[in-house]
């Protein structure tokens, strides 16, 4: 990082911190996360300035973008699919009978994903087993965004017709 960007970046950070809590719905803890992430997004050159706007401008844009970012992994988090794959990820030791249970939902998992276009398996993986954004999965896939959106949505959709309960056919 130039010295110049570090010096703007500096005499912002009071705004910036503003801006993020803002962004964060008044969650101060969380701003500062959301603002120690679009640093390490500049320091790890992920993200430039390239002079199409105000420096002010697009620092603030870096800033809204990373909590949006953090919002929608913390809604993951805390949605079904997000809930599902934790119970796979836990690291106590389940009772037997639980632990079967699990083992079972893993391979539900496991052969429905198996079951997605190679696409879409693979953007799920990207964003729910990287924690990629869908920006990042797009580049990481080398298709545009739309594109991985498009198989982002789809595969969720597949993914939840694969995974709800047969009817019961008495």
């Amino acid at each position: 990082m130039d010295s110049a960007i570090a010096a703007s970046l500096e005499s912002l950070h009071p705004d910036a911190f503003g801006w993020a809590v803002h962004c964060c719905g008044g969650d101060a803890a969380r701003a500062e996360e959301v603002l120690q992430n679009a640093y390490l997004k500049i320091a790890a050159d992920r993200v430039r300035f390239d002079g199409r706007s105000a420096f002010k401008t697009w620092w603030f844009g870096v800033i809204r973008y990373t909590a949006l970012e953090e919002q929608r992994r913390a809604r993951f988090r805390e949605s079904l699919l997000g809930k599902l794959l934790s119970t796979f990820t836990e690291e106590h030791h389940p009772s037997p009978a639980r632990q079967i249970e699990r083992d079972e939902r893993a391979r539900e998992l496991r052969a429905a994903l198996e079951k997605l276009p190679a696409r879409q398996a693979e953007t799920l993986h990207l964003v729910f087993y990287q924690d990629l954004s869908l920006s990042e999965a797009a580049e990481v896939m080398r298709v545009s965004v739309g594109s991985a959106r498009q198989h982002y949505e789809r595969g969720k959709a597949r993914l939840r017709e694969l995974l709800q309960p047969a009817p019961d056919h008495e």
